[in-house]
C-alpha cells in the first residue's frame, strides 16, 4: 500500500481549520468504500509560520468531531498528524517539511498567489517525490497575466493533470444537481436555450459582514472574491453543452468552451436606472440577524480609499447558438437582510393566451438552491375557484443529504487524482478576461458605488 501526505501550507489560517479538515472529516464520516481507501495511510501535516504544534492535534479532532468522523479511519489520522513550523518560500526549511514523506505527496496551498508563486519556485528544485501533487486555493491571480504566470510556476513542478484549482462550488449540491438534471430531464433537457428562457440569475447572498477578514477582503471585493470564481463556474454547468461524459476530459473541456464565449452583456438594458451591465455597492451600518454591524468603512483594517464594494451585480452573455440573447445575471453581496442563493432560470411566457382567463399569468421559474440543496419549480396553473382562474404553483423537492461537504469533494478529487471538479489553467485565465472590462469600468469611475444599509436586501434605487 502508497502512503499519501498531504502537506497542508498556511495550515495555521481559518480556512484549514474551518473547511478543509472538516472535509477530510466528512469522507470518513459519510464516505463510501472507495473513499475510506483514499483516506487509508494518509498523513495529515500542518504547516505555517506561526508555531500551533501543541494545539494541532486537537484542532485536527475538533475538526472530525464537528462533521461525526469517528472510528478506526479517524483515529490512524489523528495519530499520525503533526504540526511543522516553517517558511515555504526558504528552500532550506523545506527538509523539516519532507521529512517523514514516504510515498506519494499532496502539496495543499492555504496561501494568497503572490505566495504560491515563491513556494512554486522553491519546490521547482528540490528533489519531491515521483507523484507530487498540488492543491491552489483561488485566487488564482490578480488578472489574466498574472493567472497565466501562476500556471507556468505550478506547471515547471508538476504537469497539469497534477494541479488541482479548487473551487469547492463545483461540489456545491445546486451545482452538482444541475449538470444532473438539466441533461436527464426531458421537460428541462428540451427546453433548455433561448427560445424557452428568458433570463438566468445566479445569486448568492448572504447576511455575514467581513468578519475580520479586511486583509483579504478589503483588497478583493464581492467582484473578485465570488463573482469571477465561484459564479462562474456556477454559469459554466448551468449553460454548457452536454460533455460526453463526466470524466475530466469530456466536462472540463465542456465548461471551458462555453467560458470561451461568455462575456459582458451588450444588448438592452438589464438593470433598473441604469444602461451599465454591472453595479456595485457597499454596506452602511445597521442590524442583520439581530447583530449590529458597523459601516463597512468603519471596520478594522478597512481603506475607505479602496472603494471596495460588498455587493457587486454583472449581466453577461454567452455568445452561442443556444443562448444567444439570453442575460446571465451574476450576484454576490454581504450583510443582506434576507439571503437569496440560488440559481434561478426563468422562462418565457407563453405567446398567446385564450380570452376568458383570469388572474396574472406568473413566469415559469425552476431554482436550483445553494442552502438548503433543493430544486423548486413554479409555474402558472388553473384550478382556482373560478373558471380558468390562474395562479402560481410551486412543487419543491429537498435534494438528498449528504455527509460529504464540499470540501470532503474537492479532497476526493485531490486524494483521487480526479480533476474532474478542479479549475483547468485555461480556465482560471479566461475568467480573469470575462470580468476586466467591468473591473476597468470601476477603475475609471464610470459606475458609482452605491450604499445600502446592513439588513436591507441592497440599494433601494436596484428595485
Amino acid at each position: 500500500m502508497t502512503s499519501t501526505t498531504m502537506l497542508i501550507l498556511g495550515a495555521s489560517g481559518d480556512l484549514a481549520k474551518r473547511l478543509l479538515l472538516p472535509g477530510i472529516g466528512s469522507l470518513i464520516a459519510g464516505g463510501d468504500a472507495d473513499d475510506l481507501h483514499l483516506l487509508d495511510g494518509l498523513r495529515v501535516v500542518g504547516s505555517g509560520r506561526s508555531d500551533r504544534a501543541d494545539e494541532w492535534h486537537d484542532i485536527v479532532a475538533e475538526a472530525f468531531e464537528q462533521v461525526g468522523a469517528e472510528g478506526d479511519a479517524a483515529d490512524a489520522i489523528l495519530d499520525a498528524t503533526r504540526y511543522v513550523r516553517a517558511d515555504p518560500t526558504s528552500a532550506d526549511d523545506w527538509s523539516s517539511l519532507l521529512d517523514g514523506v514516504d510515498g506519494d505527496l499532496v502539496v495543499y496551498f492555504a496561501l494568497p498567489p503572490a505566495i504560491v508563486s515563491k513556494v512554486a519556485g522553491v519546490l521547482e528544485g528540490l528533489d519531491l517525490p515521483e507523484h507530487t501533487v498540488l492543491a491552489v486555493e483561488k485566487p488564482f491571480g490578480d488578472d489574466a497575466d498574472s493567472a497565466e504566470a501562476l500556471n507556468e510556476a505550478l506547471r515547471r513542478v508538476v504537469p497539469e493533470e497534477r494541479i488541482h484549482r479548487v473551487d469547492h462550488f463545483l461540489g456545491q449540491r445546486a451545482a452538482l444537481a444541475v449538470l444532473a438534471t438539466r441533461f436527464n430531464n426531458r421537460l428541462l433537457e428540451s427546453a433548455w436555450n433561448a427560445d424557452e428562457i428568458e433570463r438566468v440569475e445566479i445569486v448568492y447572498d448572504e447576511q455575514l459582514g467581513l468578519e475580520g477578514r479586511a486583509g483579504y477582503y478589503d483588497t478583493a471585493g464581492a467582484l473578485r472574491d465570488m463573482l469571477q470564481s465561484h459564479l462562474l463556474q456556477v454559469l459554466a454547468v448551468t449553460a454548457c453543452e452536454a460533455p460526453g461524459g463526466f470524466d475530466p476530459a469530456h466536462l472540463r473541456d465542456a465548461l471551458a468552451s462555453v467560458l470561451a464565449v461568455t462575456q459582458v452583456w451588450s444588448g438592452a438594458p438589464v438593470f433598473p436606472n441604469t444602461d451599465s451591465p454591472s453595479r456595485r455597492a457597499r454596506y452602511t451600518a445597521g442590524e442583520v440577524g439581530g447583530k449590529h454591524l458597523p459601516d463597512y468603512t468603519a471596520e478594522d483594517g478597512v481603506d475607505p480609499e479602496h472603494e471596495t464594494e460588498t455587493l457587486a451585480e454583472i449581466a453577461l452573455e454567452v455568445a452561442n447558438a443556444r443562448w444567444a440573447g439570453v442575460p446571465f445575471v451574476l450576484r454576490s453581496g454581504k450583510a443582506i437582510g434576507d439571503p437569496a442563493n440560488e440559481i434561478r432560470v426563468r422562462f418565457r411566457p407563453v405567446r398567446f393566451r385564450p380570452d376568458g382567463q383570469s388572474g396574472d399569468g406568473h413566469p415559469e421559474i425552476v431554482r436550483f438552491g445553494f442552502k438548503p440543496p433543493r430544486i423548486e419549480l413554479q409555474f402558472t396553473a388553473g384550478g382556482g375557484s373560478m373558471p380558468f382562474e390562474l395562479e402560481p404553483i410551486r412543487m419543491t423537492g429537498e435534494l438528498p443529504k449528504t455527509a460529504v461537504t464540499e470540501y470532503g469533494e474537492v479532497v476526493r478529487g485531490v486524494l483521487g487524482d480526479d480533476p474532474t471538479l478542479s479549475i483547468r489553467g485555461d480556465v482560471a485565465v479566461q475568467c480573469w478576461r470575462i470580468v476586466q472590462p467591468v473591473l476597468d469600468a470601476w477603475q475609471r469611475g464610470e459606475v458609482p458605488l452605491d450604499e445600502y444599509a446592513a439588513g436591507s436586501d441592497g440599494p433601494a434605487s436596484w428595485s
